[in-house]
């Protein structure tokens, strides 16, 4: 019975193991695919012709050939052929087709989607939480209608960009 990890699944060592480089070299394989992972796409459902070592894809949700009952895995070609990284909750992938990053939560890949607190630029805070929502202009006269219509369109662009609510 082999030993693994609770994270990644890694083999590990164990007294007495006979041939323990294999199973040594399979955790150092995993970790290679894994950590600081990087894909050439992401939701491909077949596994490509001829892939180079060290490549990598996020399977699809309806893998088939090589790929068959590995969904949503890391899946990386090594010189031994192919080694799947399970998905787990918060593991994250740079998608290079896409150049944004593949985040692994609640149970799918989601492409591009940052999350946080604050957005900081420079140790300088230039987005935080959203802000409560701001009353539109009422009143005053004519003389102030351009003033109205710039606040109007302000308010709408902050609003739709999130930062502000409705």
């Amino acid at each position: 019975m082999t030993i693994r990890t609770a994270r990644l699944a890694l083999d590990l060592l164990e007294p007495g193991q006979s041939q323990k480089e294999l199973h040594h070299n399979e955790a150092l394989a995993l970790l290679d695919l894994g950590v600081q992972a990087s894909v050439i796409a992401a939701g491909t459902d077949v596994p490509p012709q001829m892939p180079e070592p060290g490549q990598c894809w996020i399977v699809g949700t309806v893998p088939t050939g090589a790929w068959t009952g590995r969904p949503q895995a890391i899946a990386g070609w090594t010189a031994a052929g192919w080694r799947f990284v399970a998905p787990r909750e918060g593991l994250v992938a740079w998608d290079e087709g896409r150049h944004v990053c593949q985040r692994f939560s609640a149970g799918r890949w989601q492409a591009g989607v940052v999350r946080g607190t604050e957005l900081d630029i420079a140790g300088e805070r230039v987005v935080g939480p959203r802000a409560g929502a701001i009353a539109a202009p009422a009143g005053g006269g004519t003389v102030d209608a351009e003033a109205r219509a710039t606040l109007a369109a302000l308010l709408a662009a902050l609003r739709g960009h999130g930062l502000i609510a409705f």
